[in-house]
């Protein structure tokens, strides 16, 4: 049976980057679904303009997204932003804007007004200049949600890949990669693979955090005292788990073909594989949440605000994916 259509909450992002050129980018297609932007109206009237694209702007909730997005109508719930926007030019002033815009996305999806949210780009520097602690939208949603493990995950159409730590400095990973946090983290990973992408018991592989995986404990001790052993534990519960494997082969095509997921232990081990194999189609997925979270794979992009070249294809797939993560779990 054909489930109820879901409506999705955008967020806009960093007013100042491309967050809203591509979402009016993103609003001129089809989707299966309806679709609530969160951002300031005028802003995004303004790009709109800008970029010379039309767009015809309804105010929500004073009028109801229509249950399926037509294209070139974006309704949008207003925040207003604090001071004028210039593209390319960030402003301080903003940066609890974008803030506002966040939560009111999570408290769409905790209420079930919203089925899903999908968030453009922000810029971690200036919020935190504002005097808010804020390491990334992974986390910030995590709090707002009352989630306890949120896992990042970067996925195109043939690569999930898993991180063990998120946003630390190089020098802070080894601390944090604890026989707890793995168990947590491959729980989440193989709880929601299988809820969101219909994979029963996925086979995830997971790296070392050494070169070579430790080479025997030549190369570092983590892997034999702290992340076998996560493994074995896990593998005791029924989780289908392979490693530790040397990241270096780990993404090879045939190792990324025997899997479903693949668990990196930080940041630069897994992301800048995935990106390479196709940025702008990869979509950045937040899991262990109660809610359904979505994202792009790049930044603000400043120097391309306002301007004619701004590439939405990471955007559009982040709501097409969210739309089927939302199916999904409904049914």
């Amino acid at each position: 049976m054909k489930t109820a259509l879901k409506k999705i909450a955008v967020c806009s992002g960093e007013p100042a980057g491309i967050g809203p050129d591509i979402v009016i980018r993103a609003a001129q297609l089809g989707f299966d679904a309806g679709m609530v932007v969160i951002g300031d109206p005028e802003v995004i009237k303004a790009r709109a303009e800008k970029i010379g694209i039309p767009l015809e702007i309804v105010d929500y909730p004073s009028r109801p997204a229509d249950a399926v997005h037509i294209p070139g109508r974006l309704p949008i719930m207003p925040v207003q932003t604090a001071a004028p926007v210039i593209p390319g030019k960030l402003n301080v002033k903003n940066s609890r804007y974008v803030i506002r815009c966040i939560d009111k996305a999570v408290d769409l999806c905790t209420s079930g007004e919203c089925h899903a949210m999908v968030t453009a780009p922000v810029h971690k520097g200036i919020i935190n200049d504002a005097g808010i602690p804020f390491s990334g939208h992974t986390e910030w949603i995590a709090r707002r949600s009352g989630a306890e493990r949120p896992v990042m995950m970067l996925a195109n159409g043939s690569t999930r890949v898993c991180l063990a730590t998120t946003h630390l400095p190089l020098r802070e990973v080894p601390e944090h990669i604890t026989g707890d946090r793995i168990q947590s983290v491959l729980a989440v990973m193989a709880r929601d693979i299988a809820r969101l992408y219909g994979i029963g018991n996925p086979r995830i592989g997971v790296c070392g955090l050494n070169p070579h995986a430790g080479e025997g404990g030549h190369l570092g001790k983590e892997e034999i005292a702290i992340i076998e052993p996560a493994i074995a534990e896990m593998q005791q519960q029924g989780l289908d788990l392979v490693g530790p494997l040397p990241a270096d082969t780990a993404f090879t095509r045939s190792q990324l073909s025997r899997f479903d997921g693949v668990l990196a232990m930080y940041h630069d081990q897994g992301l800048p594989v995935i990106k390479h194999s196709g940025f702008g189609e990869v979509v950045n997925i937040t899991l262990g949440l109660p809610i359904i979270r979505t994202s792009v794979d790049h930044g603000t992009a400043l120097d391309r605000a306002g301007r004619s070249d701004a590439e939405a294809s990471s955007l559009i797939a982040a709501i097409r994916l969210a739309v089927d993560f939302a199916n999904n779990r409904a049914g």
